[in-house]
This record gives structure tokens, C-alpha cells and sequence, in this order.
């Protein structure tokens, strides 16, 4: 156990924001914090990391106690970096002890090398024995290793470590605090939205590096696809209140719709059964024949312990995409483009050549690192951005409509509801307000300037523009950014439903796996094209490397048997080489089979039979636990011998 909390309460201006919570967090957890936008996540996570208060019931209930020497590091954008410092030097403050260690040793050596006195001698040797065992056992020697481990996954790799910090960006200064954060390997690892300015390479880094860490994890995050591949329990704040669910984000939604029907059914019963009684006492109170009757009724009714009608709703934006006419089969053709940025002397090429076609009804994603150009894309399509060469061809009948990221086509002095008249002016304000009040933005919302909207409030208002363009193609750049979970699954649906083309620019992985029926990959070196969604993209890149591999290792080792034809070898080497290689076989045997296992129980465990059977579920997290270490050993053993 690393934290436990117990009926845990906080009020704010003597509104209460958090009730009765209570919750333990084990070893090795992996723990999804969700709830709406200002249920609280941010304050529990204050309270756990004791940067504030937490208040107690009237007769003194509650509290909060963390093991012994436990460790708590928590991710806040920009935090716990020093400025002035390289990023070598920032890098280093982990492992300041271990360095202050070998420090030491070395002043050790060279004393007792010089001392002739035994007695001084067995001293020194006996300090130096225990600071040498005491680095060892913590990994110190493998200090840089790690460091440059941790740079190199969060997107350091060619940066220069001397850099200083005040140059880095914003989103470069974030990750560094995780990177230095992870370095420092806490016991319980808390993570805010983690997964914001990173690209998808670095992203499945983080995922394969947390899926191996040896503390606890607490996540809070919108990235439905990462809390899908990390978490065994979701924590969701809902009404004041903490639930656990079993299992990950999937599971999750599954446990939670059949509580809902549980609640609601027991709910409605108990109700039907309160009426029935109440209906029999007030017939039968007054005769003198069934007063009796009417008073045991009375008393089996004031037994009944009532069930809360249950807060389970909350109105969910609604969005509808539709379109008046078909296109033709072939949406459009792009041939041999070039993609270019900026003018003049700030002109930057940044692909040579660019292809790409779409047919009618599909859904294209497109994919790559920060910076690649993937809306410089979707801006070349559309004709905003220019090229010198090649060609693009739309089919008849197409109707684009087109989501911003920027949103830079809104006026910022206009009102939502002159923004959404000036774009269609046949409308009546009535009709205008209908619209906007189906992506909730009601009442007073639609006279607020178009500049002063929160970032979810604009992605918003342009699905209300969306909705009424009724485009047969949409152009969607980042759709997700700034929606909150209940938003993602809602406009999820929306695009899963539609019938028309997609061509959509995203990181949000879990939606390309819901929608994409094929992934168009954006490198330096060109444009790929891959069939299906995100996870079959990524099991054919992950086979491309192993084959890139494979080629390598089969050349590599051609080279070293030719160089060493003429090395003489003894019968025992020969031997030990073979057996060798006998157990790496074997090995790789036995890791794809605990993989193909693994995999099998990663799935079991989030369909509704598994999830919704609380022992069983708890029953298949430990056995998938088990076979992961299992995998992490065999791993190690077969690293060894490679």
C-alpha cells in the first residue's frame, strides 16, 4: 500500500466539491483519474500530494496516510525546473546523491592509495565497500544510460544537452519536466495530462516505458487510447462522489452503462413498491376492519431504506453530420505536389513530392510528427496553400466543409450568434440558438465574443458550423483537442455514423482506431499509405522494423562468420555458441506465445461478460500481471544473450 484515503471531504466557499472518498493505492497500480471538467481531479490530486487540505464530517471521520518513505512525484506543466541550468545539468539532479557517491569513492582511491597506516587503510576500505555496494545496488553506473534513455523517448534525441532551459519552447520545457521525472522513478508517479505536445512516437515510448514501471501510476488524462493501454482501474469523480472500476477506460464505460441500468432498475422497483404501499395505508387506515393492516404496512414502509434517485445524466452535446448529394466515386486525386511553407526568404520545402487519392465514402487519416506538415496538407487540398508543380483534381458534386484547428476564420469581435448569421443569414436567430443550444452552447454563451471562448467552447461552435454546412466531405485538422471525454465519445459516434468522406488529421489514436479505415503516414522521406486503423498500422510498422531487423542481423552475421573463418575456437566455445543460440530460439518462442496470451487478456478483460463479473475481472488483471513480469524476466534473459 502507498496511499490510503478514507471518507475524504472538500468544500469550497462552503460548496461541497468532493464527498465521502475513499480509496487505496497499491503497488504497481495503474490508475485512470476521469470526471467532467471541474468535478474535482485537480484538487483530489492537491490533496494527495498534500499542496492542500482536506476537510473532515462533523463527527471527525477522515484521513489520508501515505507508507513509510514513500515517494510522490507529480507532472504540473513547466515544474521543477531550474531555468538557468543545461538540460545535462537538470538531467543529473536525480541522481545527485549517486553522483555525491561516486564523488566520494574516488577521493577514497586516491587516499588509499597513499596511506600506509592499516588501521586508516581498513577504515577507508570498509566506507568504500559500503558506498560501492550502495551505488551498485542502485544503478549507477548505468546513470548516463538512463539519462540519455529518458531524452532520447521524450524527443531529445538530437538536442544538444548543453542547451539552456530558458531557450526550450513551452511544450519542450513540459516534457523535459517529465523526462526529469521519470528519472527521479517515485514511488507513485502522478501524472497531469501527460500525453499534451507529444507526438505519436513519442507517445508509444511513454506508453512501453510506464507499462514497465516498477511504482504506482495515477493518470489524469483525455487521451482515451493511452489510459486504454496503461490502466488496470479507472477512478471516475461523478456527483460529488469516487467510483472504482476494474479494468481499463473500455471496460470502463461498459461497467459503468450497467450500473447505470442497475441503479435505475432498483430505483424504479423500490418506487413502485413505496407507491404500492403508500396506496394500501391511505385506503385502509380509516376502516376499522384494515387499520391493523394498514399500520404494519405503515411500519414496513418507514423500514424501507430509500434509494437516491439516481444523478446519472448529464445532457451530452449533440451532433449530427449530414449532406444533401453523392459526389462521384473517385473525391479527389492529387498527383507528384510539392508542399511548401512560409515566403521569401522563410520559404521551407517541406515535402518534394506529394500523392494521394480518396475514394467516396472513405475515411483517410493522416499521421506523422509535430511539424511534418499534416495541415499544410489538408491547406494544399483545399487550395489555401499553393504548389509549383503537379496537380490536384476534386470529383463533381463535392461539397468540403472544412474544421479549423486554429479556428482563424472566426471574427473574434463577432457574438457566436452573429458568427454563426453572418455564415448563413437566411437563418432566424430562433433556428440559430436550436443549433447552438445541440452543442450546449445556451442562455447567455451565444452573446459572449467569439475571442473570450474557452478552447472547448470553439471547438463547439465550429461543429455547429459544421453541422450546417452539411459538407460530403469533411476536412477535419485535430477534431478532439479541447473535448472532454463525454465530447470525444459524442462526436466519435457522429463520425463513425456518417456516411460521407473523411480525410482527417489527428493524435488521438483512440478515435483513428474507431474511425480509420486506412492511415496515411507523413515522414522526411515521403508518404506511406497503410489499410485499416491505428493498431494495424502500427503491428505493420512494428513488422517492418523487425524484417529491417532481421535483414541486419542476417547481414551482420554473414559479416562475423566470414571475419572469423580463420579464428580457431574450442570444442567448448563451439558448444557454449550453440547452446546459445538454442535457448534464444527457444526464448523467442516463449515470448511470442506470452505475448499472443497477454494480448488475449488485454481483450478479455474489456469485453462486458469479463467486466462486469467484479471476481473474475480481479481474477484476470492477476493473471495478466503475472504473465507481464513473467514477459519482463524472459526479456531481460534473451537481451543478455542477444
Amino acid at each position: 500500500m502507498i496511499i490510503n484515503c478514507e471518507n475524504l471531504y472538500k468544500y469550497f466557499g462552503g460548496e461541497l466539491l468532493l464527498s465521502d472518498i475513499s480509496f487505496t493505492v497499491e503497488d504497481r497500480d495503474v490508475i485512470g483519474l476521469v470526471g467532467q471538467n471541474g468535478c474535482g481531479k485537480s484538487t483530489l490530486l492537491k490533496i494527495i500530494m498534500g499542496v492542500e487540505d482536506y476537510d473532515k464530517t462533523p463527527d471527525g471521520k477522515g484521513s489520508i496516510s501515505v507508507a513509510n518513505k514513500a515517494k510522490v512525484g507529480f507532472l504540473a506543466q513547466n515544474s521543477g525546473l531550474e531555468s538557468k541550468n543545461t538540460i545535462k545539468e537538470e538531467m543529473k539532479k536525480p541522481f545527485d546523491k549517486l553522483l555525491k557517491t561516486y564523488q566520494r569513492m574516488k577521493e577514497l582511491e586516491k587516499i588509499m592509495g597513499s596511506f600506509d597506516d592499516v588501521n586508516s587503510k581498513n577504515r577507508l576500505s570498509d566506507e568504500y565497500a559500503e558506498l560501492s555496494s550502495y551505488f551498485e545496488s542502485n544503478d549507477g553506473y548505468r546513470i548516463d544510460v538512463k539519462i540519455s534513455t529518458v531524452l532520447n523517448g521524450m524527443g531529445f534525441k538530437d538536442f544538444d544537452t548543453d542547451r539552456v532551459i530558458d531557450n526550450l519552447s513551452g511544450g519542450e520545457k513540459t516534457r523535459l519536466a517529465m523526462a526529469k521525472l521519470l528519472l527521479e522513478e517515485p514511488d507513485l508517479l502522478i501524472l497531469d495530462e501527460p500525453t499534451n505536445h507529444l507526438d505519436l512516437d513519442t507517445l508509444s515510448w511513454l506508453e512501453d516505458y510506464l507499462k514497465s514501471y516498477k511504482g504506482a501510476i495515477i493518470i489524469v488524462s483525455h487521451d482515451r487510447y493511452f489510459l486504454n493501454k496503461l490502466c488496470g482501474k479507472i477512478f471516475e469523480i461523478e456527483n460529488k462522489r469516487l467510483t472504482i472500476y476494474k479494468g481499463n477506460y473500455s471496460s470502463y464505460l461498459v461497467q459503468k452503462e450497467m450500473n447505470a441500468e442497475r441503479r435505475n432498475k432498483e430505483y424504479e422497483i423500490q418506487k413502485r413498491e413505496i407507491a404500492k404501499l403508500e396506496d394500501y395505508i391511505s385506503k385502509n387506515k380509516v376502516r376499522a376492519s384494515t387499520a391493523n393492516m394498514a399500520k404494519s404496512r405503515q411500519h414496513m414502509l418507514d423500514k424501507i431504506e430509500r434509494i437516491d434517485k439516481p444523478i446519472n445524466y448529464v445532457k451530452p452535446p449533440k451532433i449530427v453530420l449530414e449532406y444533401d448529394y453523392e459526389p462521384t466515386k473517385d473525391i479527389i486525386t492529387v498527383e507528384d505536389c510539392d508542399l511548401t511553407v512560409g515566403d521569401g526568404a522563410d520559404k521551407k520545402t517541406l515535402l518534394d513530392s506529394f500523392s494521394l487519392e480518396v475514394k467516396r465514402g472513405e475515411k483517410v487519416s493522416i499521421i506523422g510528427r509535430n511539424g511534418i506538415g499534416k495541415t499544410s496538407i489538408l491547406k494544399l487540398i483545399l487550395g489555401i496553400n499553393e504548389h509549383s508543380k503537379g496537380s490536384i483534381r476534386w470529383a463533381n458534386n463535392v461539397k468540403t466543409a472544412y474544421f479549423e484547428q486554429e479556428n482563424t476564420s472566426f471574427d473574434k469581435n463577432n457574438t457566436v450568434i452573429d458568427e454563426v448569421h453572418k455564415r448563413f443569414p437566411r437563418m432566424t436567430d430562433e433556428q440559430i440558438r436550436k443549433v447552438l443550444g445541440s452543442v450546449l452552447l445556451t442562455g447567455d454563451d451565444v452573446f459572449k465574443q467569439v475571442g473570450v471562448l474557452s478552447g472547448g467552447e470553439r471547438v463547439k461552435l465550429c461543429f455547429a458550423v459544421l453541422t450546417l454546412q452539411r459538407g460530403n466531405v469533411l476536412i477535419l485538422d485535430e477534431p478532439t483537442n479541447h473535448l472532454d471525454l463525454m465530447s470525444k465519445e459524442v462526436l466519435e459516434q457522429a463520425l463513425t455514423e456518417y456516411e460521407g468522406t473523411i480525410i482527417l488529421v489527428s493524435h488521438d489514436r483512440y478515435l483513428l482506431n474507431k474511425l480509420s479505415g486506412r492511415i496515411i503516414e507523413v515522414t522526411e522521406s515521403g508518404v506511406k499509405s497503410y489499410n485499416g486503423n491505428y493498431d494495424d498500422y502500427h503491428q505493420q510498422k512494428a513488422n517492418e522494423i523487425a524484417q529491417m531487423a532481421e535483414g541486419e542481423n542476417t547481414k551482420s552475421e554473414k559479416q562475423k562468420q566470414s571475419s572469423q573463418k580463420r579464428q580457431y575456437r574450442t570444442k567448448e566455445q563451439r558448444a557454449a555458441d550453440v547452446k546459445r543460440k538454442q535457448r534464444i530460439k527457444e526464448l523467442e518462442t516463449e515470448i511470442e506465445l506470452l505475448e499472443n496470451n497477454i494480448s488475449q487478456l488485454e481483450t478479455d478483460i474489456s469485453t462486458p461478460e469479463i467486466a462486469g463479473d467484479y471476481e473474475l475481472c480481479a481474477e484476470k488483471c492477476r493473471e495478466l500481471e503475472e504473465k507481464k513480469n513473467i514477459l519482463d524476466n524472459l526479456l531481460e534473459e534473451w537481451a543478455e544473450l542477444e
